[in-house]
């Protein structure tokens, strides 16, 4: 039988505990860990013999990466309330609370990274020894995941460094290394890893308190807490505002977070630990949690992993790259595939262009250089990979091609034309459009079968996704290929089927159009752009489309209408307003110095004072959460359209590609979560309401009316 623990016994007297959890690559705080830890801790505390104990992990490089997720995402589902969430922090909680309590010296050799549950575990023990390796971390990053450290995070860590030290790592989730770990009091020495079990040792053999300085008489937290503390106006009272003002209320652990530490620190600390258990059950049994663990978490960590990888196709490497168009995404992807080692020919109609293209590379890694972010052998290594060229005859050898050019089909076809003369029979040509169809593209090429669409995401070096898309005859060789290439430039990717706009393109198409058709509606564009950020969106609608310019949002209408494509499907809604700002007011977006904001010279923007001349605004305003609704509702429901149509067949990447393609707001988990939290029917029913006040666009069709009374969900239920 394996076991998670190791307990060994060394000549002085010392139990060393050593954490080893079978079939993980990581160590991960798992009930079997849990119970054996327990069981090691009492035998340390009854055993006379015993002086001490050291606990550390057999796995190089990493101690404990914090609790099982694939656990913790199941609360929701299996209707986990807020006192059962509870009382599973809790007994956590109570076995560190034992170590620290037990009258036995406990300490920690951190051999690499220490995270959440692993980090608290060391919190426990009573003298720290971290690995001064600069891969090891350590950090409380529950927040990111929509919980609280629940095993005494939040009550240590202000207890050892003080509350304002603390809370950057408790309300940002943020890692910090092994030097200001140190700075900080976090670890109380560093040591080569090889060395931790000795240095620890050595403390041990010192005759060391076993009590922590905060069950001391007369113990205070460092820089004092409650309302009278000298930081108290800065980190609860401003401190409170901003987490409200940067999670819009969609976000609840950061507000729990500080709730936590102002009460819990000014209390004895066995109330402190109870008060966090008590907020750590809430979050537990929230829907929030769930969505951000399953999709930001376990879905894109599969999704990063290539889950959805055709079986049986050998694994392959990308050693020379074409990029045809050497514009601001075609220039994108020649960077970040240059970085991640790949030889690439950047090529343009010009060799100006293709230099021009290269240029803005070498800017952006010189503010990265700036900003120490960066050496210049980096640099220098990274445009070293790069020609650019307006010769054809230089993407002879390239494994892959990556196809940039200008939205229209007859430009995009002379190219591949041109390209499949001079590349291998084996390359992999795929196209960065966003609107064309893969399948009408691939009629240019040669060999249909090994045409696929590799859709990046603006900026490139900032976007984590790329949208995959399949054409009628794209093998899965050429899916396997496409695969294997996003994630050796490690973005992630999403698979979906051929259609006009694809999903993303199609999806984020209604959340502009929306938009657009408020201004129709006589809403305020103030109340327009801020009910979008206030549901969690990053930017509003108008300022969306200024950035992508409604020039391109006209032309993208004009295709529709060139290709015959079936009424429902194009974007008509907010083509007026398209129309009138490009043709009649000559305010097409941003990079034409004008939209629906205006761009000063100085910098910044503000909406443009004449809009509400154009589209003039009605006495009677819909309320904010008319407005939520209507954004994330749309959205949600076009996404339902796509599954229903076979456009995607996966709500894993349904999600995902909501979230890190086009800004769904991630507190919801993606658009298909969306639905499944507010239940089937619930949000049939809401669709129906949207569609008697505002427009059959929001009428839900059979299929999904028929899901909500059977109360079917995309996914299925934990449990």
């Amino acid at each position: 039988m394996t076991t998670a623990l190791k307990f060994d016994l060394d000549r002085n007297g010392f139990a060393i505990l050593t954490i080893d959890v079978p079939e993980r690559p990581m160590n991960v705080i798992t009930p079997e860990l849990t119970a054996e830890l327990t069981q090691a801790v009492e035998r340390i505390a009854a055993d006379a013999a015993i002086k001490g104990a050291i606990i550390t992990s057999g796995k190089p490089g990493a101690f404990v990466a914090g609790a099982d997720l694939k656990d913790l995402v199941t609360a929701f589902d299996k209707g986990i309330d807020a006192v059962e969430g509870s009382k599973a922090s809790f007994e956590l909680s109570a076995l560190f609370r034992r170590i620290e309590t037990s009258g036995k010296p406990f300490a920690a050799a951190i051999n690499g990274l220490a995270l959440g549950g692993g980090l608290e575990l060391c919190l426990a023990c009573h003298f720290r020894a971290l690995s001064d390796d600069p891969k090891a971390v350590v950090g409380l990053p529950e927040v990111n995941v929509g919980l609280l450290p629940g095993a005494g995070g939040t009550q240590r860590l202000p207890r050892l460094i003080g509350i304002p030290n603390s809370l950057p790592l408790l309300l940002q989730g943020k890692q910090v290394k092994p030097a200001e770990a140190l700075k900080l009091g976090i670890v109380h020495a560093l040591a080569p890893a090889d060395q931790l079990v000795a240095k620890a040792t050595e403390w041990l053999l010192a005759t060391p308190s076993a009590e922590q300085p905060w069950d001391k008489k007369n113990f205070r937290v460092p820089g004092g807490a409650g309302p009278m503390a000298a930081h108290a106006s800065q980190t609860f009272v401003a401190g409170n505002a901003l987490t409200s003002a940067n999670t819009n209320g969609n976000y609840p652990a950061p507000n729990a977070i500080l709730s936590c530490v102002f009460e819990g620190t000014q209390v004895p600390m066995d109330t402190g630990l109870r008060i966090e258990s008590k907020y750590f059950g809430k979050l537990l049994s929230g829907a929030v949690a769930r969505n951000l663990i399953r999709t930001m978490f376990i879905n894109k960590g599969a999704a990063d992993k290539l889950a959805g990888r055709p079986k049986g196709v050998a694994k392959s490497k990308v050693q020379k790259l074409g990029v045809l168009g050497a514009g601001m995404m075609g220039a994108g992807v020649a960077h970040v595939s240059a970085k991640a080692g790949i030889q690439v020919v950047l090529l343009d109609s010009t060799l100006e262009q293709a230099e021009k293209g290269k240029a803005g590379i070498a800017a952006m890694q010189a503010k990265d250089l700036a900003k120490g972010k960066t050496t210049q052998d980096k640099i220098d290594a990274i445009l070293g990979r790069i020609k650019a060229t307006a010769d054809y005859a230089d993407l002879e050898g390239c494994d892959l091609i990556v196809e940039a050019v200008f939205e229209k089909r007859e430009i995009k076809a002379d190219v591949t034309a041109r390209t499949e003369a001079v590349i291998p029979e084996t390359a992999t040509f795929g196209s960065n459009t966003s609107t064309l169809p893969i399948t009408g593209l691939a009629k240019a090429s040669r060999r249909p079968k090994q045409f696929i669409g590799i859709h990046f995401f603006s900026p490139v070096e900032k976007m984590p996704l790329v949208e995959i898309i399949l054409g009628e005859q794209t093998s899965d060789e050429t899916l396997a290929k496409a695969l294997d290439y996003v994630a050796q430039i490690k973005k992630t990717p999403i698979v979906v089927r051929d259609f006009p706009g694809f999903y993303t393109s199609r999806v984020f198409g209604t959340f502009c159009s929306e938009g657009q058709k408020m201004l129709l509606d006589g809403i305020e564009p103030t109340l327009i752009e801020n009910g979008a950020k206030l549901a969690g969106f990053p930017v509003g609608p108008l300022a969306v489309s200024d950035e992508v310019t409604m020039f391109l949002q006209q032309s993208i209408y004009k295709q529709q209408e060139a290709d015959n494509l079936p009424e429902k499907y194009r974007g008509k809604l907010g083509r007026p307003v398209v129309d009138r700002m490009v043709d009649e007011l000559k305010r097409p977006g941003r990079r034409f110095g004008a939209g629906f904001y205006d761009y000063p010279e100085g910098g910044g923007k503000k909406l443009w004072k004449g809009l509400k001349d154009v589209f003039p605004v009605k006495a009677e305003q819909p309320t904010l959460a008319e407005v939520k609704s209507r954004f994330l509702t749309i959205m949600a429901l076009e996404t339902a359209r796509c599954f229903e149509e076979g456009v995607i067949a996966s709500p894993i990447d349904a999600d995902i590609g909501s979230i890190l393609g086009i800004g769904y707001p991630a507190w919801t988990g993606g658009t298909l979560s969306y639905i499944d939290t507010q239940g089937p029917k619930a949000f049939a029913d809401e669709c129906a309401r949207l569609a008697a006040a505002w427009g059959p666009r929001f009428e839900p069709s059979e299929w999904l009316k028929a899901r909500g009374a059977s109360g079917e969900l995309f996914y299925k239920k934990a449990g």
